[in-house]
């Protein structure tokens, strides 16, 4: 049974910096996208970042150029590094594991880790 767990949430200031990880188990991840999404209090699931294991990255608009996705095959783990962090990227964010051919479908795809709780205020 795939399993996904998350770490690394917290509170930080805004302009400060963040790393998530998320750990995979349960199968062989090398057709599968790991990734993470995000959802705010009020608003849809979106796509923060996802990556495949041969290094095809998407970025979410908001995120794009503060966000870095990267990711050990080894571990089946995939890290998110959140810089320049702003009170607006507040949200919940989960992990999730696709099939690599549906990378680029939205976010009603996949297993989904249980979430971390990210919250950037002053």
């Amino acid at each position: 049974q795939m399993q996904l767990v998350e770490s690394g949430g917290g509170w930080v200031q805004p302009g400060g910096s963040l790393t998530l990880s998320c750990t995979a188990s349960g199968r062989d991840f090398s057709n599968y996208a790991l990734g993470w999404y995000r959802q705010a209090d009020g608003k849809e699931r979106e796509v923060v970042a996802t990556r495949n294991s041969i290094g095809s990255m998407i970025y979410g608009n908001d995120v794009k150029g503060r966000f870095s996705i990267s990711r050990d095959n080894a571990k089946n783990t995939v890290y998110l590094q959140m810089n320049s962090l702003k009170p607006e990227d507040t949200a919940v964010y989960y992990c999730n594991a696709r099939p690599a051919d549906t990378m680029w479908r939205g976010p009603d795809v996949g297993s989904w880790g249980p979430g971390t709780q990210v919250i950037v205020s002053s």
